[in-house]
């Protein structure tokens, strides 16, 4: 059942109701390995659903343009507090709507049309808004990309000054969507200030081992961090820009009037409830098992013949190439979710495929993490991957791991939802 639960939902609109209870009991049975997926608290799913998505809050805490917000300012000052306290900066602003409008107003608030800022490449583990040329970072801007190495699967600093001192941006990118090793803040700020540019943490996979200190945190390195509010961080579906007193007003201006009109109110209270939530010593163990879950089966899935970009992992995020399994990243992904294991196909460095069709997968542990799961079911995991690949094109095998994997995860319950007894 639901918690909360769903009763007017199934009285008003039993067709929705039904869907919603599918994709309980599918995210329930599956072992999901998407990177950017987690699953919330009970808390977190009551502020998302209450009354406060009622209310229309367009500006900022004691400078609204609607009346009626003697209770709303509070909820995001709150929000406010939290992740200034949480990730030790001086601004947080609480309002974006995703991840991608996030680094939208960075854009706006720092650049102009035909700016150059530096950024890894999309297919090295960037992001769209970094600057691809599909998207309108890549079309209004002028976005010039460092990548990793061919053999080691790693940023070369050395290349992104390089890279900086000859281009000179106005803004400098690092963190992205499929970075298995940890960011190096330290020496992206030392290019930073010797470039003159803004340096910009994207860390919207690693925000909640940033704040459960299982990674390092971008605090006093730039002066700048965007990151969406789910994925490791275990919020609602939102966005965050925390930056130094310096650069506030600018990026408060660009998400405010400059790119968005009412924050979600329900939202934002939903992130200051994930924000206490990532405050707890608990959390701090949670942070530190993903890591360590990560690594397990990373080194598990070495040991039976895959091939993972850099090696191994220092976070959440395993990114794979299949080449020398004869499998492209696509069907892949496919038949491994029909053996009821869920993450993407995804771009690897140097992908002779095409975006659509790539050679890798990208696996995380954040929500296995969740449930429960721990270092040694990593293999058991690791032997289903192996297995669904090899029997790609063979559905009796890969309904027989389905059924394993559902007997697995059903001594590990879903917050938020659990079978009917």
């Amino acid at each position: 059942m639901h918690q909360p639960s769903i009763p007017h939902l199934s009285a008003t609109d039993p067709d929705l109701a039904a869907l919603v209870e599918a994709e309980a009991t599918r995210q329930h049975d599956k072992v999901r390995l998407i990177a950017s997926e987690n699953y919330v608290s009970p808390a977190v799913l009551e502020a998302t659903g209450s009354v406060l998505t009622n209310k229309y809050s367009e500006g900022y805490p004691g400078r609204r343009y609607y009346e009626g917000q003697q209770v709303v300012d509070p909820i995001e000052e709150l929000a406010q507090a939290r992740a200034r306290q949480l990730f030790g900066v001086d601004h947080a602003n609480v309002q974006p709507y995703s991840g991608s409008p996030a680094n939208l107003a960075v854009h706006l608030a720092f650049m102009r049309p035909g700016d150059t800022f530096l950024s890894l490449e999309l297919a090295h583990g960037g992001h769209l808004t970094h600057g691809s040329p599909v998207s309108i970072s890549g079309k209004w801007l002028r976005p010039v990309h460092y990548g990793v190495g061919r053999e080691t699967g790693r940023v070369d600093m050395d290349e992104v000054r390089d890279l900086a001192r000859k281009e000179r941006p106005k803004v400098i990118f690092c963190g992205g969507t499929a970075i298995p090793r940890t960011i190096d803040f330290p020496a992206f700020a030392e290019i930073a200030r010797e470039t003159g540019a803004v340096l910009v943490a994207d860390i919207a996979h690693i925000a909640g081992l940033v704040a459960g200190g299982a990674h390092p945190s971008p605090a006093g390195h730039a002066g700048v961090i965007t990151t969406t509010t789910h994925k490791t961080l275990r919020g609602p579906r939102g966005a965050m820009i925390m930056t130094t007193g310096e650069h506030a007003t600018a990026i408060d201006k660009a998400i405010f009037p400059g790119l968005q009109g009412g924050p979600h109110n329900h939202t934002t209270a939903a992130i200051a409830v994930a924000l206490k939530e990532a405050a707890r010593e608990e959390f701090r163990t949670y942070a530190r098992q993903i890591v360590a879950n990560a690594q397990a089966l990373a080194g598990a899935l070495t040991e039976r013949g895959f091939d993972l970009i850099s090696g191994g992992t220092d976070n959440h995020l395993i990114l794979i190439d299949l080449t020398k399994k004869d499998i492209g990243g696509k069907p892949a992904a496919k038949a491994l979710d029909r053996a009821g294991i869920e993450l993407n196909f995804n771009t690897v460095p140097f992908d002779p495929r095409k975006p659509w069709s790539p050679s890798g997968i990208r696996l995380g542990t954040a929500a296995v993490t969740t449930r429960g799961l721990t270092e040694e079911h990593m293999t058991s995991i690791a032997v289903w991957v192996d297995r669904a690949v090899a029997a790609a094109d063979d559905e009796a095998a890969l309904g027989t791991i389905a059924a394993e994997i559902r007997d697995l995860l059903g001594g590990f319950p879903m917050p938020g939802w659990g079978p009917a007894r």
